[in-house]
């Protein structure tokens, strides 16, 4: 099995300093559905791993967030493609969980839900947490510059962080596509 772990909100959607906090605020990023279902037709597993402290805070609901998941797998879907396994961290900062990125504990859940190491799987963000948690499993930390990328590549750059960069999923899709080729 091939796995690639995405960000949801900067990657696959549109970000919001306001959170995104219902379906009808769920509005995908250009390319992004295309290129999940491209990387499930060229053999990857793709699931989804997402700090949404926006049940902590109370400005959603857990049925909120089904129903915005709902919507991305029916986007997927419609596009040919799949979204294996997703999950979040539903605490607010300061609740002092191990799921919170930069934490590991999201990846760490992926990684026995699908009974497989993370050493080098593509773990694609558009923040610091995201990349500093593929770190911390021995994962592929992968920047896109949608979202929040392009301020957090200032940050990868000034602590030395070794990083692929892509300027949106589409191209990081494009990138493990033919790389996967190539290895056959």
């Amino acid at each position: 099995m091939r796995l690639v772990i995405l960000d949801r909100d900067g990657v696959i959607n549109r970000d919001s300093d306001a959170f995104i906090k219902s379906a009808a605020e769920w509005v995908p990023l250009p390319g992004s559905i295309e290129a999940i279902s491209r990387l499930t037709g060229g053999g990857f597993e793709v699931a989804v791993a997402s700090n949404q402290s926006g049940l902590g805070r109370g400005l959603f609901s857990r049925r909120d967030l089904h129903a915005m998941h709902r919507k991305l797998r029916r986007a997927v879907a419609a596009e040919g493609g799949t979204i294996g396994r997703i999950v979040c961290c539903p605490h607010a900062p300061d609740a002092g969980c191990d799921c919170r990125k930069p934490a590991p504990g999201l990846l760490r859940r992926l990684s026995r839900l699908y009974d497989t190491s993370l050493a080098g799987v593509p773990v694609i963000g558009d923040s610091l947490r995201d990349l500093q948690a593929a770190i911390a499993v021995g994962a592929r930390p992968i920047l896109v510059l949608t979202g929040k990328g392009k301020q957090t590549r200032a940050a990868v750059a000034s602590q030395g962080l070794q990083v692929e960069v892509f300027p949106d999923l589409a191209a990081a899709a494009s990138h493990l596509l033919v790389e996967a080729d190539q290895k056959g």
